[in-house]
């Protein structure tokens, strides 16, 4: 199976293979006017894969000009800092408040590594630091004129506070990162990814309606893929899980229940919808846990109710 799908002209999306699935987590790939843009160019455990990917696509990664993030988790950025070194050309685009945590990594390992204990580097390989003098801030309002493309820049906070999506007017293409979000090729269903630390439901609805407003023809999304129906249904069905969620881990939060059993009942509570739209394909439950797992989805929502609204508490 080829991990390099062409979406349109200049256009690429590459799938990368993570914990022995494909079409899970993704970059895309823009050409034109000399310029080789990356958006999203994954964890540090894709970059054998994103290299081959791009040279499959007919370029050299060598020519790559721009690596350009959504956001700086880990499975969208991770890898930023390993192939600068190997792209000399390139030049980084990423949010102000996103930028820190690429050029001192230790706080993003830190956190990472709570989490995800000894699978921390299968996971997410080698996490190195992107030197400053590579970065271009973005604090959203630009224009980005990237491989023959105008590509407007938006920050959408909610699911991190250095969310930004970029949209290109005149092809209607609009790369949404993780702000539309997870649904996976084949199976009609949103998920809500929600991590800690910097989950915010109200600015996330606005960034939904932002995306509303745009009127994009198609969303290309982290996890996974083109969007290109009913997109304003699309999301609206996000917004709606994304509350209801919360509401269901409030509600659990409000009954003393802990975050293990907050974890166990929201698996309870969601999961027959999942194996529902999947015709009852057991497999797909792991793919959407690969892409966001139901952990840090409550940790998520646990840690803003605190944050956010402790009087609902």
């Amino acid at each position: 199976m080829s991990n390099v799908t062409q979406l349109s002209s200049g256009a690429w999306q590459i799938s990368h293979p993570f914990r022995g699935e494909n079409e899970v987590i993704g970059s895309y790939l823009l050409a034109g006017g000399n310029e080789l843009a990356v958006i999203d160019p994954g964890p540090g455990s894709a970059v054998e894969s994103l290299l081959a990917s791009i040279r499959e696509a007919g370029f050299d990664p060598e020519d790559v000009t721009h690596l350009i993030a959504t956001h700086v988790h880990l499975d969208h950025a991770g890898g930023t800092g390993t192939l600068v070194k190997q792209m000399p050309g390139a030049q980084v685009y990423v949010h102000s408040k996103g930028a820190p945590h690429l050029v001192d990594t230790a706080k993003v390992v830190a956190s990472a590594s709570r989490i995800f204990g000894d699978r921390m580097q299968l996971l997410w390989g080698e996490i190195e630091s992107t030197p400053q003098e590579r970065l271009h801030i973005l604090d959203g309002g630009e224009i980005l004129y990237v491989a023959g493309r105008r590509l407007e820049v938006h920050y959408a906070p909610g699911h991190a506070v250095h969310h930004v999506i970029f949209f290109d007017v005149h092809s209607g293409e609009l790369f949404a990162g993780d702000v539309a979000g997870v649904r996976l090729p084949g199976i009609d269903y949103i998920r809500p990814p929600t991590p800690p630390p910097d989950l915010d439901i109200e600015a996330w609805s606005d960034s939904i309606d932002l995306v509303k407003r745009l009127r994009p023809d198609v969303l290309y999304i982290g996890h996974f893929g083109a969007v290109k129906h009913d997109l304003s249904e699309h999301l609206e069905r996000l917004r709606t899980k994304l509350y209801s969620w919360g509401d269901f881990v409030l509600g659990a939060m409000r009954d003393g229940k802990s975050e293990p059993e907050i974890t166990t009942m929201l698996i309870e509570h969601t999961e027959p919808e999942l194996l529902q739209a999947a015709g009852g394909d057991r497999r797909a439950l792991d793919r959407y846990e690969i892409a966001t797992n139901y952990q840090m989805t409550v940790q998520g929502y646990m840690r803003y109710w605190r944050k956010k609204h402790p009087e609902r508490l």
